[in-house]
């Protein structure tokens, strides 16, 4: 900061938008002056810093002690794409090897526009709540912001333990996010992984008991945030590979088709069950029983049944006469 008052000269700062493909085509324009003429002014509420974070927040500090800091030129550089994907490609190459950037403190910076994208893309999710917008779940397919976004890195690094909040000490974690991030296909097909447990939620929130308990309704089953991790998890171990083996891109499309084809038999038969038909398939006293233990780590060890549980329901391409297989896989 002792610099910056001093006339210290920085690096550029990165500002990057997310842009509709009209806008995109236009571009470049050689005749835009400002940002202004590029971007509806709506858009520019959408603007984030991918790259000059910390300097922003040095500037900005300088400025309070010492006023003239403010009327200094800074040079600036705008990245603008067409899709939320290109956009957290960019960021996280740009901050390699910033150990206290967090992946989750990345993505949040570009929080806005993954979820007016992920929106558009998934229409089976119901509601998405947020700090602006604020809600319980109360029924299937609804889910908040925070826990979207876990999802979106849990299916990436395929990993059921996301520590969003300590800074990532694995390099290889950050190099896997960027591979995936460079197939064109990747954001896609999280949004059809999401889009694959939005229809299972709402298929298993058929059961109604109406008995008191925790695992008493089928929509009980993804009302907490293990179950969703495990679910995406083993979707995207099973479509991506595993971490460090990932599989090509014409694989993946073909395995999620196939895991899309085979929930869709499943939804289908599920609809056709009676109330005590569906209560046998889903076995929740059995899953119940299972994570009724005395554990330590409680949310460690629900994560990981509920990942091996859902393995089993992907390998066994949904096909399986109930889920007491899945229950007692861990």
């Amino acid at each position: 900061m002792a610099d910056l008052k001093l006339g210290a000269v920085l690096p550029p700062v990165v500002i990057g938008a997310v842009v509709d493909d009209e806008i995109f085509a236009a571009l470049p324009d050689e005749s835009a002056a400002s940002v202004d003429a590029i971007l509806p002014q709506a858009e520019l509420s959408t603007l984030s810093i991918i790259d000059g974070m910390q300097r922003t927040a040095a500037i900005l500090e300088a400025r309070r002690d010492d006023p003239s800091v403010a009327t200094r030129r800074l040079r600036v550089e705008f990245w603008l794409a067409n899709s939320v994907r290109a956009m957290i490609y960019r960021m996280l190459v740009l901050n390699t090897g910033q150990v206290p950037w967090t992946m989750s403190r990345q993505l949040s910076v570009v929080f806005a526009p993954l979820l007016k994208e992920i929106r558009r893309n998934v229409p089976e999710l119901e509601k998405v709540s947020s700090p602006d917008n604020p809600g319980r779940r109360v029924g299937a397919a609804q889910y908040s912001s925070d826990a979207i976004v876990e999802l979106y890195i849990a299916f990436s690094l395929r990993k059921t333990a996301i520590d969003t909040k300590e800074a990532v000490s694995d390099e290889f974690s950050r190099l896997d996010f960027v591979e995936n991030l460079s197939d064109n296909e990747f954001q896609a097909q999280f949004y059809e992984s999401l889009s694959l447990m939005a229809r299972l939620d709402k298929a298993f929130s058929r059961f109604e008991s109406g008995v008191s308990g925790r695992f008493t309704r089928g929509r009980n089953i993804f009302d907490a945030q293990p179950a969703r991790i495990g679910f995406i998890v083993a979707i995207g171990t099973a479509v991506l590979g595993r971490p460090g083996a990932n599989r090509r891109a014409e694989d993946r499309v073909r395995k999620l088709e196939n895991l899309r084809l085979a929930e869709e038999r499943l939804i289908s038969r599920l609809e056709g069950y009676t109330e005590d038909e569906l209560a046998d398939y889903l076995r929740l006293d059995v899953l119940t029983e299972v994570l009724d233990r005395r554990v330590g780590q409680v949310g460690r060890y629900e994560r990981a049944v509920f990942a091996d549980a859902f393995k089993v329901l992907v390998e066994e391409e949904f096909s399986l006469d109930n889920l007491e297989p899945c229950w007692r896989a861990n």
